[in-house]
């Protein structure tokens, strides 16, 4: 019952966010802040993960494609599997580990030191003016960050292939795009941006109910990034099944 409960009491945060979301009803000012804050924080640790797991795909493709001559299809292997999958889920985890984990941090401090309260007693409205702008700073960030580690990873293929590998640069550019088109670059962006959502409406809902002093705070920060990542991988397959499965 209480986990039924968790759910639904979460489903109400949800709804309260986003229809503040549609009616415009929060600072701009503060969500560009936001996105301008998480942005910065998650760059770096992005392209400092997908640039070497970019690498790899070639290190282990390249072993695979020179059994059967075909070390050519290894651009074609690297663009499909970082644009449609890699580069997203990557990017969103370590939004989720920076990005959402401040949120909770910041939301469950305010939360504890009573100063969500005084905002609601001052008649100022704390969903619109603390949560709101919060999450759409990483609906708009995540997506952001997804294509400068599509960027990274792709980087990182192209080094390990041409100047580890000894490949051709000018068939590894060529082949790059053979096998992938925009509706890949379109299925990347709506894949981020609804894991930007949920990250947010799962970090902003933690840390604005956090309760227990600061081992509560603690507690809201550690099930940011564990509920926010086992939800959006979870929703990863559905999406990848529903958007490839049509092109399929």
């Amino acid at each position: 019952m209480k986990f039924i409960q968790t759910i639904g009491h979460f489903g109400l945060f949800s709804g309260q966010v986003l229809k503040r979301v549609v009616t415009l009803k929060f600072p701009l000012r503060a969500m560009i802040a936001q996105t301008d804050m998480t942005t910065r924080r998650c760059l770096l640790p992005v392209v400092a993960v997908v640039f070497p797991f970019g690498m790899v795909i070639s290190l282990q493709g390249l072993q695979i494609f020179s059994l059967f001559g075909a070390e050519r299809m290894l651009a074609s292997l690297a663009s499909v599997a970082i644009i449609r999958e890699l580069a997203p889920v990557l990017a969103s985890v370590l939004v989720a580990a920076q990005g959402g984990s401040s949120n909770a941090a910041e939301l469950g401090a305010m939360r504890i030191e009573e100063e969500l309260d005084a905002t609601e007693v001052m008649a100022v409205d704390s969903m619109s003016y603390h949560v709101t702008p919060r999450v759409v700073a990483l609906i708009i960030a995540t997506p952001l960050l997804n294509i400068i580690g599509t960027m990274a990873g792709l980087a990182g293929s192209f080094v390990t292939a041409v100047f580890f590998k000894n490949e051709n640069a000018g068939v590894f550019l060529t082949e790059l795009g053979s096998h992938t088109t925009s509706f890949d670059l379109w299925a990347a962006f709506i894949k981020t941006t609804l894991f930007g959502l949920i990250i947010g409406l799962v970090s902003c809902y933690l840390g604005y109910n956090a309760k227990g002093g600061a081992e509560g705070v603690g507690r809201a920060v550690n099930n940011t990034v564990v509920y926010s990542v086992l939800v959006f991988i979870a929703v990863n397959y559905f999406l990848t099944s529903a958007l490839f499965g049509m092109v399929a």
